[in-house]
């Protein structure tokens, strides 16, 4: 392994020149909303405020809500601790729902529902209530998900809930399941093995027939050295694990190290730098962002911070960066991400991330450009949250950052992503926080649906709602 080397260099400044990273012609329109529907899943869903955030509601969410073949799907627990699927035609006001036969375990945000569909044999699966712990796993019948208009919605269609991937035992300390549909048809999964501090990242992949676990890709070993102090031990957390349209799989991710020496204040959080890597083989072999391999899946060389050309953009562990945001690309399968920290112009040393957050937090959108360059926008809106945000590409690829509290800002295409303002600024949603968006359905109709729960106090269930917005045809 080689001492990694920062690529932060090539951040020209919080703000790029117009039309660089843009693909757009002249005739291209800029983004915009407009609300057409809002639709209630559940008007009494579970509520319970848990590492600030709710179980029907977290960024790490891969998919709670998702398109599939002019039908939408999305997952949530009701205020009775059921697992529910629900399931409306493209553009409809009404939900069918089922119970998949498992209840939640225990009051803890993130034992979240992930939904994912095998093309290869047309099944919906569902993995959920995880948190470096067992996981509970359900799949549907075969070609659920290719006749949805021919074959009933009701629980007989899916199997009874499993410990294990069809026999396929993972790991006893699992969390962060994300399912991802593969070029091919097969559908893998994408988890994190162990805990928060000391962590790594697997893949399992099915093919149709059989689950197989294809290993762990990154390492949670190496010596990481802050202005402050050392770690030797970490986690690496991704802002999304991804496909292109070329078939390329994208991760963007940060670091965050066990040993709080690393930071300026105990109350802040270690996450540091944003990095990004990139696989060509279904995700058996990493690269960094010049190409050079830097990890192989289920072997002995595994992705580590000590690695070199990681790093896309350099920030130390002081400024409250938050893990798993999100990430999307563009039309050429070009890498986006949203980061987002307190910057320095507030302060060199966050006390609280959760108040410092609130406070002072912002939100950048991060892209690779057309030259082949990384460029770095701050979008001008407070967070005024601790919470994360959302990105989405529209088929201009104008992009919109979805924001706590359901506000949607935009950037076109055309500026170079850099004329940010705000859209939706949220009014009648009364949303908790962090929202879920689908992130398959915008490529199929145009529609960015979202996915947000009313707030409440204590553990007072609330209104589960998917919001649509449709975008430039």
């Amino acid at each position: 392994m080689k001492r990694r080397t920062l690529l932060a260099t090539a951040l020209l400044g919080s703000v790029a020149a117009p039309g660089i990273a843009g693909t757009a012609r002249a005739a291209d329109p800029g983004p915009s909303v407009t609300q057409t529907g809002n639709t209630t899943l559940d008007a009494q869903a579970i509520f319970f405020v848990s590492y600030d955030g709710l179980v029907n509601n977290n960024s790490f969410q891969k998919n709670g809500l998702l398109t599939y073949k002019g039908y939408q799907y999305a997952a949530w627990y009701t205020a009775d601790r059921n697992a529910v699927i629900g399931r409306r035609v493209l553009g409809g006001s009404t939900w069918s729902t089922v119970k998949v036969g498992h209840t939640l375990r225990y009051n803890d945000s993130h034992n979240v529902i992930s939904m994912g569909v095998s093309k290869v044999d047309g099944r919906l699966h569902l993995n959920m209530d995880s948190h470096s712990d067992g996981f509970t796993y359900v799949k549907s019948v075969a070609g659920l998900m290719d006749n949805p208009a021919g074959l009933s919605w009701t629980a007989s269609r899916f199997g009874a809930p499993q410990s294990t991937l069809d026999g396929l035992a993972l790991t006893s300390q699992f969390t962060y399941p994300q399912f991802i549909s593969t070029p091919d048809g097969k559908l893998q999964l994408s988890y994190r093995v162990a805990v928060s501090g000391n962590g790594r990242n697997a893949l399992a992949e099915y093919d149709g027939t059989s689950w197989t676990g294809l290993g762990e890709w990154s390492s949670s070993t190496g010596t990481y050295t802050s202005e402050h102090g050392t770690s030797t031990v970490r986690n690496m957390y991704l802002h999304g694990i991804d496909y292109d349209r070329n078939g390329r799989l994208h991760s963007f991710f940060t670091w965050r190290e066990q040993n709080g020496a690393v930071m300026c204040n105990g109350g802040g959080i270690t996450n540091h730098d944003t990095g990004y890597v990139y696989s060509d083989d279904r995700g058996r072999t990493w690269r960094n962002n010049a190409g050079t391999v830097v990890g192989t899946t289920g072997g002995s060389d595994k992705v580590a911070v000590t690695d070199s050309g990681l790093v896309i953009d350099a920030i130390n562990p002081d400024h409250s960066l938050m893990n798993q945001e999100s990430q999307f690309t563009d039309s050429a399968g070009r890498p986006h991400a949203i980061i987002s920290y307190v910057p320095g112009r507030f302060g060199q040393c966050t006390t609280n991330y959760v108040a410092d957050r609130t406070a002072n937090g912002r939100a950048f959108h991060v892209r690779k450009t057309s030259t082949g360059t990384w460029r770095k926008t701050e979008i001008p809106v407070p967070l005024n949250s601790s919470q994360r945000t959302k990105l989405v590409l529209d088929k201009y690829d104008n992009a919109y950052a979805i924001l706590p509290f359901g506000r949607i800002a935009a950037a076109s295409a055309a500026s170079g992503h850099t004329d940010w303002t705000t859209l939706f600024d949220g009014s009648g949603l009364n949303a908790f926080g962090e929202v879920v968006v689908d992130e398959t359905r915008i490529a199929q109709d145009g529609v960015l649906s979202v996915l947000y729960q009313v707030k409440s106090t204590g553990t007072t269930p609330s209104a589960l709602h998917v919001v649509d917005f449709e975008l430039p045809a």
